[in-house]
């Protein structure tokens, strides 16, 4: 029988319960005891959502970053936080700065944040210096492992492996990070030996840094980071994600844990691989359902994948999403707007889990049992594949069309400069913005009420016109040389277009955690992509018409567009960023 568990939840909540309970203990109008009550309902939540899987995450919840709550258990935080007090004083000093003390007098620079590899998510770097020592902190997770199994749930707790841990760090000094890895390694074995005592068998342990180009050093801390913690009294199932494994393929299987898990959306070619080289006593956890993405799983293909490696390892094989669901929204169930065909290409978290089961009853009793699933999926595939919504010929001849020629410029530079300062007639050091002034209020009312229909369309017209002068004339108070219209129309610089776009849809409900309390709604890019119209010409020559001095036009390019948006599956990445890049051309 093989084993099903997930990497991870998403922690926000489908309501973004978590954000909004952030901001209001950060504003001083809950308690901490409030904020943890939250925190302890939405595990509840996310447990119950999960409780069909063989085994849990624990852990994976955090307050605002997983390597941050990392950084706490370790006791690493930066040295700049105020040690009189209490724990998440502390925690939220690290992460935002001040902001959160106690102590008025204290000033607190956040930690840096970037992104989580190659994804949209922010984690906030560990800090190193000569000085820096560790300690065992677990009270927090014991206490989450404790709700967990209070409830009923057979939990797996979630850790960031010590070596990827370093490897996400920062020096302040000279120091060499991995000149550390002895002072880490004996805090993991006594979290580990912990973790041991209060009943758990199996840990998670990520190291993603295993999908990274590693030198021979980095290589060898993983041996001496493993063969250490081999020691510990529990079960270590190796995690990697977000690529694949290449050089450190080998190391990766023959590390001494007791299982390995990898990415099978990015490393699919590397699967077969694995078997051969992983030793005959180690578990396989194959990250089958992808985690970074919102189309359904083509169960049948999967099938066919998974089905020559479960007779070959039989109860030896556990299946997973390919990283942590923090990646992807909650919950398709909230979304009433969206097209019917539309929605029946997607999967969320809850519905991604369902997947899961649904291939595992597949390989445990037989496709039979589930025939009926299998069938519809089949048929979701193939709706999807056939849809004349996402298929459009005319954008495919005219991406074929275009040629090495059609990114050359007409002119060289001296004489493109030359007539653009004989029409601009700018300064030598010409002056300007980026491009939005702020998005107050009123502006936000005036969007939302428009949106819903409260606001008639000359009257919308009217208010982002007297938004667009106000912009014009504080430039020209300020004696800029290129003005901006200052974006006010616009809700955000991604989304904006793409709703100008065809081939986008947009959702309701589908929430992602950037950082902290930042949530984003990312576009879907479900089709060939068009623009039918012009998108931002017409708020341009009216900021124009007000001054003599330029105005620049401001588009989002289609490399952030793509980056920022659910990608489909069904051609490549660079394909769907030409579209793009024709429909902003």
């Amino acid at each position: 029988m093989v084993t099903t568990h997930n990497l991870g939840f998403p922690r926000i909540g489908g309501q973004r319960e978590l954000k909004f309970a952030l901001e209001r203990f950060w504003r001083g109008e809950t308690s901490v005891e409030d904020l943890e009550q939250t925190g302890k309902t939405l595990r509840l939540r996310h447990w119950t959502l999960q409780a069909d899987l063989d085994l849990v995450p624990v852990g994976d919840f955090s307050f605002y970053d997983h390597v941050l709550d990392t950084s706490q258990l370790l006791d690493n935080l930066p040295s700049r936080v105020d040690k009189n007090a209490d724990a998440m004083t502390q925690y939220f000093q690290a992460s935002r700065g001040q902001a959160g003390s106690s102590c008025c007098n204290h000033q607190v620079a956040a930690a840096e944040m970037t992104k989580w590899f190659d994804t949209n998510y922010h984690y906030l770097v560990p800090e190193f210096n000569a000085e820096t020592a560790f300690k065992a902190c677990p009270e927090r997770l014991l206490a989450q492992i404790k709700e967990a199994k209070a409830a009923g749930f057979k939990i797996k707790p979630v850790l960031v492996g010590p070596v990827s841990y370093l490897w996400l760090g920062k020096t302040k000094d000279e120091t060499d990070k991995l000149a550390l890895l002895n002072k880490l390694l004996p805090v993991y074995a006594e979290i580990l030996d912990q973790l041991a005592d209060n009943g758990v068998e199996w840990v998670q342990i990520d190291e993603p840094v295993l999908v990274t180009e590693l030198s021979t050093e980095w290589q060898q801390a993983l041996q001496k980071a493993y063969f250490s913690l081999a020691k510990c009294r529990v079960k270590l199932l190796l995690t990697t994600y977000f690529g694949q494994l290449q050089q450190n393929l080998q190391l990766a299987c023959e590390l001494p844990t007791a299982g390995l898990h990898i990415d099978a959306i990015s490393a699919a070619d590397e699967l077969v691989r694995v078997v051969d080289w992983l030793p005959s006593h180690k578990v396989l956890s194959v990250g089958i359902i992808n985690g970074r993405n919102i189309w359904k799983t083509d169960l049948n293909r999967a099938l066919e994948l998974l089905e020559p490696i479960h007779t070959r390892l039989a109860e030896r094989l556990w299946l997973a999403p390919s990283c942590s669901l923090l990646h992807v929204p909650i919950d398709l169930n909230s979304e009433h707007n969206l097209a019917e065909e539309t929605l029946d290409w997607l999967a969320f978290a809850v519905q991604k889990l369902e997947e899961l089961s649904i291939l595992a009853q597949a390989l445990n009793l037989g496709r039979e049992g589930v025939a009926a699933q299998l069938a519809e999926n089949k048929q979701s595939i193939q709706r999807r594949q056939q849809s004349t919504r996402v298929h459009n010929p005319a954008v495919k001849q005219r991406c074929e069309a275009t040629h090495s020629a059609s990114g050359q410029r007409q002119s060289t530079y001296s004489q493109r400069a030359a007539l653009q300062q004989q029409a601009l007639q700018l300064p030598a050091f010409p002056t300007t913005t980026i491009g939005s002034f702020p998005q107050t209020n009123v502006i936000r009312q005036t969007r939302k009420q428009f949106r819903l229909g409260q606001l008639a369309d000359a009257e919308y017209r009217q208010q982002m016109q007297a938004e667009i002068r106000h912009a014009i004339d504080k430039q020209l108070e300020l004696g800029l040389d290129v003005l901006v219209h200052g974006e006010a129309e616009r809700n955000d610089m991604v989304e904006y277009f793409g709703q100008q776009l065809q081939g986008f849809a947009f959702t309701d409900y589908g929430w992602v955690q950037s950082y902290g309390s930042r949530c984003v709604k990312p576009p879907i890019i479900y089709g060939d992509v068009s623009r039918p119209d012009p998108m931002t010409v017409e708020w341009i020559q009216y900021a124009q018409s007000l001054t003599d001095k330029p105005v620049k036009g401001m588009l989002t390019g289609p490399v952030t567009i793509l980056n920022w948006s659910f990608v489909r599956d069904d051609q490549p990445r660079s394909e769907t960023c030409k579209q793009i890049s024709l429909a902003i051309r």
